[in-house]
């Protein structure tokens, strides 16, 4: 579905990603980890056209180059973006931000309903009045992640989506990216938690400096220490 084939991307002249490879396949979830700073975000815009520019490589999907498109028609294409700051808008109810994307997408092709949404996240039915600006950090994540949702993507970009949040929190975004699965959503998640990566992933990619160091899959990631130790601050939370 995803192909990311030796991307070297920059902001304006100083250049992020040195090379970078990694690919999604449909219905998989992929982790990206990595020490902060050393690509992911970076990485994550890359695919979605968004304040980075790729110099060298291509990303590819469904076989078709993002190169060059504005970052709204790679989302129109199916790729659903849900940033590390979230950027809910404050100022609109829970409701109103998932009113937003409604339009973008042909009513007879939606998989996602403001209903369906509400049953994955129930916090956020209970808050449907409630300005979004005064929701907790979680809370925007949650409504963060189900407006995306109502874009109907073919593929979820998740950057960073636990961080911040306490641990309590980081559980319940956990067993959402789980039923996430379970409903077939392919997702790429930029990942520092090892119980994500043990309870979620297919499989999993390291980014050092702007480079993919490794790949494989998450026992062979669990198998191999030293790339914990070199590479990566990985947190483990506990219920």
């Amino acid at each position: 579905m995803l192909a990311i084939e030796n991307v070297r991307a920059a902001y304006g002249p100083s250049e992020a990603l040195h090379g970078v490879d990694l690919s999604v396949a449909e219905g998989e979830v992929v982790c990206l980890v990595g020490r902060n700073g050393v690509g992911k975000t970076s990485t994550m815009r890359a695919i979605v056209q968004e304040q980075i520019r790729v110099t060298q490589g291509d990303v590819r999907f469904d076989g078709h180059s993002l190169l060059g498109l504005p970052s709204h028609e790679v989302v129109h294409r199916g790729v659903g973006y849900v940033p590390e700051d979230r950027r809910v808008f404050a100022s609109l109810t829970v409701e109103e931000n998932l009113r937003v994307p409604l339009p973008s997408r042909a009513a007879k092709s939606r998989r996602w309903t403001v209903d369906s949404v509400y049953a994955l996240f129930p916090q956020l039915g209970e808050y449907r009045h409630r300005m979004a600006g005064v929701l907790s950090g979680g809370e925007q994540q949650m409504l963060s992640i189900a407006r995306s949702l109502l874009t109907n993507p073919r593929l979820l970009l998740l950057d960073e989506p636990h961080e911040g949040l306490a641990p309590k929190v980081v559980l319940e975004i956990i067993e959402a990216i789980k039923a996430l699965k379970k409903e077939g959503v392919s997702m790429l998640i930029s990942e520092q938690s090892v119980r994500t990566i043990q309870e979620c992933a297919d499989r999993v990619f390291v980014i050092d400096r702007g480079r993919t160091v490794f790949a494989g899959t998450p026992a062979e990631f669990a198998g191999d220490p030293e790339i914990t130790r070199k590479y990566l601050m990985v947190a483990e939370y506990h219920a």
